[in-house]
This record gives C-alpha cells, sequence and structure tokens, in this order.
C-alpha cells in the first residue's frame, strides 16, 4: 500500500533523512520510530504530500506522490502532532467542513459522520465547542477528520502525546480496532504502546534506516540468540545439566533465589528451579526440554521466551556508540 525508495529531503547542506526506503503492507499498523530530530514528521509529510523530496519516490496504492498528488491525497487521512482544528468550531460543524474542502457528496455527509462521531466517541461532544472539550476529545477529533472520506493509509503523528494514561488506552484500543480497514503508520515516544499496536517496526536515526523488524525480530537479532526462561521443580544441578546437554543450547543461568545457592551435589528434596536457557537464533528447544524433564520426573511449571524490550531496542540502534552494529541490523532486514 506505501512503498518508500531511496527518499531523501536535504535542506540546505543540511540533511533531513538519506535514502530511506520501507514499505507497509495493506491493513498492516507500522511503528515508525525514532529521538527526535530523526527525520520522522518530515517523512510523514512527504508521504501524505505536504512536503517535496529532493529525491526518491513515494507511492501509496499504486500512485506516485508526487506525479498524482490529488489521487494520493484522496487516499490518505493524516493526523499531525497538533491536530489542525478550529476552536471556534463545534465539532459538528468541524466534521461538516472537513467533509466540504475533502468533496464528500452532501447525500453522503450525514451517515458518514454519524459512522466517525460512533468509531471516535465523540457523541458527547458532538455539539460542544471544541475550545470547551478536553484534550482527549480534541484528540479524537482529530482522528475523526483523519478518518472522514474513509482514506486507505491513515498518518498518525503522535497521536496520544499528552494525554492522561485512561485517554491513552482509549485511542490505543480506536487505532487497533482500525488495523485491517486501513493501512496505519503510527509515531510514537511511548514505546509499549507501539509494542501492543504495530505489527512491525520501523527505526530511523540521524535520517537513515537503522533497523526494520516485528519489535521480537529487532530483540532477537540485537540479542544473537533466543532466550528462553523456564521454571522447573526438580534437584537444581540435574536439571541444569540436562537442559544445557540439549542441542541448540549455548548456555543455562539460575535466576532469582536460587543463583545465589551452593550447589546441590547430593541430589536432595526438590525445589524450583527458574532457568535462563541461552539458545542458538534458529533452535527451538521447547519440545525437547518438555520431553526430558517429563522423562526425568520433573515437572515444568513455566516456559517462555524473553526478548530485549522495544525500549532496549531503540536505545541500542539510537545511541551513537551503537550505530555500527545498528547499520548491520538494518542490512539484514
Amino acid at each position: 500500500m506505501i512503498e518508500v525508495k531511496n527518499l531523501t529531503k536535504m535542506y540546505g547542506r543540511a540533511r533531513g533523512i538519506e535514502d530511506l526506503t520501507f514499505s507497509v503492507e495493506q491493513g498492516e499498523i507500522l511503528g515508525f520510530l525514532g529521538p527526535n530530530g530523526a527525520g520522522k514528521t518530515t517523512t510523514m509529510r512527504i508521504i501524505t504530500g505536504y512536503l517535496a523530496a529532493t529525491s526518491g519516490t513515494v507511492r501509496v496504492a499504486g500512485y506516485d506522490v508526487f506525479e498524482d498528488p490529488m489521487e494520493t491525497r484522496r487516499r490518505i487521512g493524516y493526523l499531525p502532532e497538533n491536530p489542525p482544528l478550529y476552536r471556534e468550531m463545534t465539532v459538528r460543524g468541524y466534521l461538516h467542513f472537513v467533509c466540504e474542502i475533502k468533496g464528500i457528496p452532501k447525500s453522503r455527509r450525514a451517515g458518514h459522520i454519524a459512522r466517525v462521531v460512533e468509531a471516535c466517541g465523540l457523541g458527547p461532544v458532538y455539539g460542544r465547542l471544541i475550545q470547551n472539550i478536553s484534550r482527549g476529545f480534541k484528540q479524537r477529533v482529530g482522528l475523526a477528520q483523519a478518518l472522514l472520506g474513509d482514506p486507505d493509509v491513515l498518518i498518525l503523528d503522535e497521536p496520544t502525546v499528552g494525554l492522561d494514561p485512561r485517554q491513552i488506552i482509549e485511542i490505543r484500543e480506536l487505532i487497533r480496532s482500525l488495523g485491517g480497514r486501513h493501512t496505519i503508520i503510527l509515531s510514537s515516544h511511548i514505546l509499549p504502546e507501539v509494542s501492543m499496536v504495530c505489527g512491525r517496526v520501523v527505526i530511523i536515526n540521524n535520517g537513515r534506516l537503522v533497523a526494520m523488524d516485528t519489535p521480537e525480530g529487532l530483540g532477537r537479532r540485537l540479542r544473537g540468540s533466543r532466550c528462553l526462561a523456564v521454571r522447573v521443580r526438580g534437584p537444581r544441578d540435574r536439571v541444569v545439566a540436562e537442559v544445557g546437554a540439549l542441542a541448540g543450547v549455548r548456555s543455562v543461568s539460575v535466576e532469582g533465589a536460587e543463583a545465589g545457592r551452593s550447589a546441590d551435589t547430593s541430589h536432595g528434596a526438590d525445589g524450583e528451579v527458574l532457568l535462563s536457557v541461552e539458545t542458538e537464533l534458529s533452535a527451538d528447544v521447547r519440545e525437547a526440554l518438555f520431553f526430558k524433564m517429563a522423562e526425568r520426573g520433573w515437572p515444568i511449571l513455566e516456559m517462555r521466551f524473553v526478548d530485549l524490550s522495544l525500549e532496549d531496542v531503540f536505545l541500542r540502534l539510537t545511541t551513537e556508540e551503537k550505530l555500527e552494529d545498528a547499520s548491520e541490523v538494518a542490512a539484514g532486514a
């Protein structure tokens, strides 16, 4: 649905973005991340046609943004960081005004607006002046204007900035519900929000792409291995030895309170053992581990993969000292 190829934007001698390439599939929600000044807003403005590029191409729904600007704008709903609201208008008047400038026929406006108002939960403030509604409702009005016209693509720049925790959850759920019917690019500094809403993330730094993958995939790539947390009831040393002998296991360490205790060499009473099992990136040892513990009569109480958090990934990829490693990750994307 969105194809960005070799996109570059120069401001005189200053570089906004350089040779940026990525794509977004139809119905996908893509997280677009980067530190302040990385080029996120510049990229989104170019995609929406608000800003010209120095070089490169952008296609939306098959149309070139620069050669067919009107066709692409008809297919895009844009919510900038500061929603373009007219505070002296009512919510009703503003949404009708947006329908008019988007060219939505009068015969369709009432029903279309009603659906958007319901989707965005604007019923309680529909007749009120925009200047008299809360920040959360203002953000919802901004999202509603982006949805008018039923665009194929939504570009959302910091849609939850300045909202309280309850409002953030409400907007997050609304955005998630829009996935599938709309292709969405979501920029946000709230990284757990991106992890919960987005299937893939693009991370840029200093105007360049440094990574593109699922949040989990980025964590595994940066770690260079997979990490499995396993809680077993059994004799500690024997459990560690059996797990460590499995094919694909690099190392096994004991976590929590058990880590500081002396080794159990007498095979005494069984207790709970929490292990951190590091495996080869391509190895999935869960089945073999399950059967080995069952064979020994040691029940598995917990088993789950543990990946680097998106915050860890973001910091590693956007810290100057890690740029060389980040470039290697991007090359493998």
